[in-house]
């Protein structure tokens, strides 16, 4: 068999928690696997995909039909490993082709031991967890009897009440610096409650030195950086189980030091708030969800991967133990609320990826708020009342 091809001789079945179970060929490992099952509506950024941490646990179904044409790389991976426990694709790309290409797809879901499937009906399959929401699931190269299949998948863990940034998260603390010839303006201390490498590229890009910490940082952890800013990133599983970084959060908060959060950052400013959160029924995973920012009504094309969202009053600002609050971001297909502003603090959050990586580039501008916020507290350092 040529490296470049796909062995599509070996059956697989893909079981979901309802019963419904979807036949196919194996993709990647052998062997069995279980996760929440959803789709990623991107067409592009498949290799960024498998390396986000916020995917863990979570079988990834991809909508578009051919996945793996430019192969892998060593320079794009968003982390050292891929997080995903499952992949699901409709068609394999029977060649790889891209002058950075260093191996096959399939090669490195061997290499990694992650089980895939190819299946046909991959339009089938989002439109039953559209109508049907995200579910446990499993992949199987080994096991035939889909109903034996089914009864492990009901023994699985479920998504919510699942607390996993401890799993994704670094070791130990790390240091990115801008690039030769960018001063150093700021430090910042960025939570890693599963952070893509992009991130902090981003902001040393601007200037900032990032200090990027464990998840399991204490609230005096973070704050014994000394930093001009605190970062809160993205990560997988429920923020209704994030107590400590809540608690982190509050005492940034306090402290009156800028905050930025995204993604798990935005639910964990929300909850800090004190508001509640919520999971979605299949929630926002692509590159082309569009964002309606309140203030200005200007419409942002924004790169998501969530399943959870802040429940907020979207019809203007509302009191919180920090002084007033706003909605800033709207999703457009669905209402969800997207981002949230502190007004007597100086803190933002938004529930999307502004590093893009992959996706468009609408929302870079936020690091340079983040930035500009950082600033304008530096000149005016007096704690808020």
């Amino acid at each position: 068999m040529s490296p470049h091809t796909s062995d599509s001789s070996v059956p697989a079945v893909l079981v979901l928690e309802d019963g419904r179970a979807f036949h196919g060929t194996s993709f990647g490992a052998r062997g069995e696997t279980f996760g929440e099952i959803v789709f990623n509506t991107g067409m592009t950024g498949y290799q960024e995909t498998l390396t986000d941490p916020s995917y863990h646990r979570q079988i990834v179904t991809m909508t578009a039909p051919h996945i793996g044409n430019t192969g892998v790389n060593d320079d794009d991976p968003e982390s050292g490993r891929i997080w995903v426990s499952g992949y699901v694709v409709r068609e394999p790309s029977r060649t790889s082709s891209n002058w950075r290409a260093e191996r096959t797809l399939e090669a490195e879901l061997q290499r990694q031991g992650v089980v895939g499937i190819a299946i046909p009906g991959t339009r089938a399959l989002t439109r039953h967890i559209r109508d049907h929401g995200a579910m446990r699931a499993a992949i199987s190269t080994t096991e035939t009897d889909t109903s034996v299949l089914h009864e492990r998948v009901l023994a699985s863990p479920e998504m919510s009440g699942a607390e996993l940034a401890n799993e994704v998260s670094t070791e130990s603390p790390y240091t990115v610096h801008p690039p030769s010839g960018v001063a150093t303006r700021f430090r910042v201390a960025a939570v890693d409650l599963g952070i893509k490498a992009m991130t902090p590229q981003r902001l040393a890009e601007r200037g900032c030195e990032v200090t990027v910490l464990p998840a399991s940082s204490t609230a005096e952890d973070i704050l014994a950086v000394n930093a001009d800013g605190v970062f809160f990133s993205n990560g997988p599983g429920d923020p209704a189980t994030a107590d400590r970084d809540v608690a982190a959060m509050r005492a940034v908060l306090d402290a009156g030091t800028p905050m930025f959060g995204i993604c798990f950052g935005n639910q964990i400013l929300g909850r800090a708030l004190g508001l509640g959160t919520y999971k979605l029924r299949f929630g926002h995973r692509g590159v082309n969800q569009p964002v309606r920012e309140v203030h200005s009504g200007r419409v942002h094309i924004t790169s998501h991967n969530h399943g959870f969202a802040v429940d907020a009053p979207v019809d203007g600002p509302f009191d919180t133990p920090y002084g007033r609050a706003e909605v800033s971001h709207i999703d457009l297909n669905d209402n969800v609320v997207e981002g949230l502003r502190l007004l007597d603090r100086p803190a933002f959050s938004v529930q999307y990826h502004p590093e893009a990586a992959a996706g468009p580039h609408d929302a870079a501008a936020l690091f340079d708020a983040f930035c500009d916020l950082m600033a304008e507290h530096a000149a005016s350092p007096a704690p808020p009342a």
